[in-house]
């Protein structure tokens, strides 16, 4: 079965089609085993753990490419912003023939850690299939997207199917640490990575079996503040009453983030309803395991406050633990906060209306400071576009259904940095992930269905696009 969408008349043959997916489906056991070889490599990029291991999987995505068929493999790193060393990335080239474009394919190695063993059913860095599902950190986020990534190029290899279109891998090495060297990355090898169509392949599909191009995400920016009341703890028997502890102030200064509804309710930000995509409250609650009785916050439509509208949330707080806890008023409270920011707000803008805010809360007189921390921009697709048209068939001719056009609530702050130095480039949003993924989670995994479908898919935008270029 195969689903048309806009753009469904192709110059791809049928016959083409067809050895694609003997092509692909010829190659599943070898994805799956190299998918594990992968995972196996706990590639984390944060600071003060083994350096070693993102190295190792690097020189590991560097083999996988080169028996792909690929000589122009070079292992590369740039400096970050604060002067020390970028982890290992992998840029991998094929260079195009005269008057054919070039598509940069992105993915990372490295992975999250993995958080508390004991919450895992399988181990985290042994990848193991249940049912229909690969488990292990990285399955999912984003070393299939690095097997996506070859699986669809020994497919138009093995066919021929893309012949003369220019083709760059780029596989990072540090995302998950947010991306330290990413922007001195692409100054430093601007004209290595120079691309006309750039496929990010860290996003995900709207359900299992439903392919999805991201077309929007939100921005993002963080801050960190602080309540004072004090200048030492006090005893709470001698001088509670007339004293508020600044943990009590620093939570009425955060009910000052949201409505009664739960609507974010700072002045400033950017409040949007747009899309046009039904996203169910009860698909949601079983997405997100939201537990029985807990309601929904915030109005309008439920696909609008996931994805067009700002989101508040309280990441951190640094107050007395129970267990440490005494009969004193604690003199200071400090927290985080991260902010979502609407498509179409940039987050400087959304960062001062943050600071803004805080400035003005004035609770019993106590000091209360605030600092932004991190700022990301949004970002959307021109779905007119002609990579974006492909695309859309592409995803729907692998799948077999509709390739539905979703936001994402979450931010990619390196894709401005991308638009900002590409600006001629289209850009695709891709993933393999689905709502039962729990990238970043205990017990991440891949749907093994959806994988083989969506380096399919990838297999054939690209044979999509040399045509184009051809014809």
């Amino acid at each position: 079965m195969t689903a048309s969408t806009p753009g469904a008349s192709t110059p791809v043959p049928q016959t083409i089609i067809e050895q694609l997916r003997s092509a692909v489906a010829s190659g599943h056991q070898r994805r799956l085993d190299e998918l594990t070889e992968l995972v196996a490599i706990p590639s984390i990029a944060w600071e003060g753990l083994d350096p070693a291991h993102v190295e190792n999987s690097a020189k590991a995505v560097a083999d996988l490419l080169r028996t792909a068929g690929l000589e122009d493999v070079q292992l590369l790193n740039a400096p970050t912003e604060e002067g020390g060393q970028g982890r290992t990335a992998v840029v991998a080239r094929r260079a195009a023939a005269p008057g054919m474009p070039t598509v940069l394919m992105y993915a990372h190695h490295d992975v999250q850690p993995i958080g508390d063993e004991a919450l895992w059913d399988t181990p985290p860095f042994v990848a193991t299939r249940v049912g229909d599902r690969l488990f292990g950190r990285g399955a999912a986020d984003d070393k299939a997207g690095i097997m996506v990534h070859v699986g669809a190029l020994r497919a138009i290899s093995e066919v021929a199917a893309a012949e003369g279109l220019g083709l760059t891998y780029f596989i990072e090495g540090e995302e998950e640490a947010g991306s330290p060297s990413f922007r001195n990355f692409l100054e430093k090898y601007q004209e290595l990575l120079r691309a006309d169509v750039i496929i990010v392949a860290d996003s995900g599909n709207w359900k299992i079996g439903v392919p999805a191009l991201t077309t929007s995400l939100r921005g993002m920016t963080a801050g960190e503040f602080e309540v004072r009341v004090l200048d030492h703890a006090v005893h709470s028997g001698m001088y509670g009453g007339p004293i508020l502890d600044a943990p009590t102030l620093a939570a009425r200064l955060v009910a000052t983030l949201h409505d009664a509804e739960g609507n974010v309710a700072v002045e400033g930000l950017l409040q949007r309803e747009v899309s046009e995509l039904e996203y169910p409250e009860d698909t949601l609650r079983a997405d997100a395991g939201i537990l029985d009785g807990v309601r929904l916050a915030g109005t309008g439509p439920v696909a609008d406050r996931l994805w067009n509208k700002p989101a508040i949330s309280l990441i951190g707080l640094d107050v007395t633990s129970v267990a440490l806890s005494s009969n004193t008023i604690a003199p200071v409270c400090r927290g985080k906060v991260s902010v979502r920011v609407a498509p179409g707000q940039s987050a400087a803008d959304a960062a001062c209306a943050m600071e803004e805010h805080f400035a003005k809360q004035d609770l019993f007189g106590a000091q209360i400071s605030y600092r932004t921390v991190e700022a990301g921009s949004s970002f959307s697709t021109d779905l007119n576009g002609t990579a974006a048209q492909a695309e859309l068939w592409a995803l729907s001719e692998a799948f077999g259904e509709h390739a539905v056009p979703m936001g994402i609530g979450g931010s990619i702050p390196f894709i401005a940095d991308l638009k900002e130095l590409f600006p001629e480039a289209q850009i695709l949003i891709t993933g393999v992930e689905d709502p039962d993924s729990r990238a970043h989670s205990a017990n991440e995994s891949l749907h093994i269905g959806d994988f083989d479908k969506a380096v399919l898919a990838e297999a054939l935008l690209l044979a999509r696009l040399a045509a184009e270029a051809r014809a």
